[in-house]
């Protein structure tokens, strides 16, 4: 039997939208990972316009589950269940973030919240994390900072690269949207804790498969234990 149970709910976003939700949540008798119950991780998933949805953050969320952390993925406006049209930039998005990290403290007693974005959700999380006090900290895997992406998401950058909050930027070396140099220069002039974690030979893409699920766990799980 797994020792933590997946539910779907319904979440309306201020502007009406309704986003598909799923709770990944430990059984009682699930093994701790260091926290006392209070926090919870809130995932955002790759750009929907190419395909993106909450499927893609199954693996993770049920390995954070099975640690003992509730997890929570959605699909944003526009893919999978949930209503709405995405949009190009991101920007929109960002109010569904919003929207779930506060339903899930509300209705998840999480007292503490941790946002992981991957790919195009990395910069739509940065977005959101200072307009939600619970949110401790941030975790982003393949973040396009690359010039091409920026054309889409630069307007992104500057709310996550500014925000006080500790944050994890997690990238392959092979990222063919970011190079480590890119990477090195976006964080150049970070404000509060920032840290880097590079994962040798590794490409954009490989790294929202399943394959590295239990290799981001485990970099999440540590990175909570900081917090």
């Amino acid at each position: 039997m797994s020792n933590y149970t997946v539910e779907s709910c319904k979440v309306e976003s201020a502007d009406r939208v309704v986003l598909h939700t799923r709770l990944f949540k430990p059984r009682e008798d699930a093994p701790r990972a260091g926290d006392d119950g209070g926090l919870g991780v809130v995932l955002v998933h790759p750009y929907t316009v190419l395909g993106g949805c909450q499927a893609l953050l199954r693996g993770m969320a049920s390995g954070l589950a099975g640690r003992g952390i509730v997890a929570v993925t959605f699909d944003m406006r526009g893919a999978g269940k949930s209503t709405g049209r995405p949009s190009l930039t991101g920007f929109a998005e960002v109010k569904d973030v919003v929207a779930v990290c506060k339903w899930a403290c509300d209705n998840l007693s999480l007292r503490r919240v941790l946002l992981v974005g991957s790919s195009a959700g990395a910069p739509i999380a940065g977005s959101a994390v200072d307009q939600i006090e619970q949110v401790v900290g941030y975790v982003s895997i393949g973040y396009p900072f690359g010039m091409i992406s920026s054309i889409l998401f630069g307007r992104h950058h500057k709310y996550i690269l500014q925000s006080p909050k500790p944050k994890l930027f997690i990238m392959g070396t092979r990222d063919g949207f970011t190079s480590v140099k890119q990477l090195q220069n976006k964080l150049s002039g970070v404000a509060g804790r920032a840290e880097t974690h590079l994962i040798e030979g590794a490409g954009h893409f490989q790294m929202e498969g399943p394959a590295f699920d239990a290799e981001m766990v485990s970099i999440i799980l540590e990175f909570i234990v900081s917090l």
